[in-house]
């Protein structure tokens, strides 16, 4: 059995898809909204059992006194919003559960996965080595900040582990699903909508001389990259090859600029690119990333397999795929 937490956002209700793939069915999925609320994400997936957050702890607790086997805990249940300035609810939601899940996965003796973020980088003055300590970097907002916490609690307290375990910094992700996030979706989403509705994009221009207008770079990963990744992790994890526990990075390890994004984008709705740059808000100047890039060197070690969706091939994919069957936000084809 494998629990998954966020089960009906964007990446968790992905990796149930993923395990459903490889025959795995036996899941355990965990969320704030049920299904019945929202039944999109998990509409065509296979799961045992759903249960409010609040309730997984009664379920752990009778997992142990029953000793039912726990192939591992998969943790993407989180507040996601880079906006939320309540540093109370971040920390309850992102911190003191995570932790708890964690000590229950040491006791307990189950690997444990979960979700850290590239936002702990903030402004990347730093890099973006997952080698480095996680004190180094000022994350540029509170759910960043969040997330480095968690992190740096790992690393400076050093608490009894899970046997095996590991921090996921997802760097830009996009794929199906993401309509789940409202505002925080992808820009690949947002523009998709743009382009079908107006034939036009808007990026930020630059307000930086180094960069163009539309040149400024992330590092865009597919979930299909990100979901199969973690399967295969938590494969090693319950098997005798098990991958050095750790924080990893999760990008594509290259970064692209948002005007690669716009061709890739308007190429899978067949039409010719017209983007208007417009004036970042003042207010977030100060927070606007200009370069991300993943450094994938100690993923890659793990010998996992590399990384399978270029930005053009992803983007196609989910596009042609995934967007324009849907014709809606809210029908968005999930998976095929």
């Amino acid at each position: 059995m494998i629990i998954v937490t966020g089960a009906t956002g964007f990446i968790g209700s992905a990796m149930i898809w993923q395990l459903n793939q490889r025959g795995e069915n036996s899941i355990v999925a965990v969320d704030t909204v049920p299904p019945s609320v929202k039944p999109g994400p998990l509409s065509q997936r296979r799961y045992e059992r759903f249960l409010f957050k609040d309730q997984l702890w009664d379920f752990l607790q009778e997992v142990t006194e029953k000793r039912i086997p726990i192939q591992a805990v998969v943790h993407m249940g989180a507040c996601s919003s880079t906006t939320e300035l309540n540093t109370a609810f971040l920390y309850e939601n992102n911190f003191l559960y995570t932790q708890k899940l964690w000590q229950w996965c040491a006791a307990n003796n189950v690997p444990f996965l979960y979700a850290s973020s590239g936002a702990v980088y903030g402004d990347g003055s730093q890099g973006f080595d997952d080698a480095s300590p996680s004190g180094l970097f000022r994350p540029l907002n509170p759910y960043g900040e969040s997330k480095a916490m968690f992190d740096r609690w790992i690393e400076n307290e050093k608490p009894p582990a899970p046997p095996a375990w590991y921090g996921l910094r997802f760097f830009n992700v996009y794929g199906p699903n993401e309509y789940l996030k409202g505002d925080m979706a992808s820009v690949v989403f947002k523009a998709f909508h743009q382009i079908r509705d107006t034939g036009r994009l808007k990026l930020f221009k630059s307000h930086r001389p180094d960069f163009k207008d539309g040149e400024q770079l992330r590092d865009f990963v597919y979930v299909k990259d990100i979901v199969r990744w973690m399967d295969e992790l938590v494969l090693r994890a319950s098997g005798t090859n098990v991958a050095q526990s750790g924080i990893y990075n999760m990008g594509f390890g290259k970064a692209r600029s948002w005007n690669d994004l716009a061709k890739s984008t308007f190429a899978g709705l067949g039409k010719p690119m017209t983007v208007d740059y417009i004036e970042i808000p003042v207010d977030m100047r100060p927070r606007y990333q200009y370069f991300t890039e993943a450094r994938l060197e100690r993923l890659m070690s793990l010998r996992l397999s590399p990384p399978q969706w270029s930005l053009e091939a992803g983007v196609t994919d989910y596009v042609t795929n995934h967007l324009l069957p849907g014709h809606s936000l809210q029908g968005a084809n999930p998976w095929l």
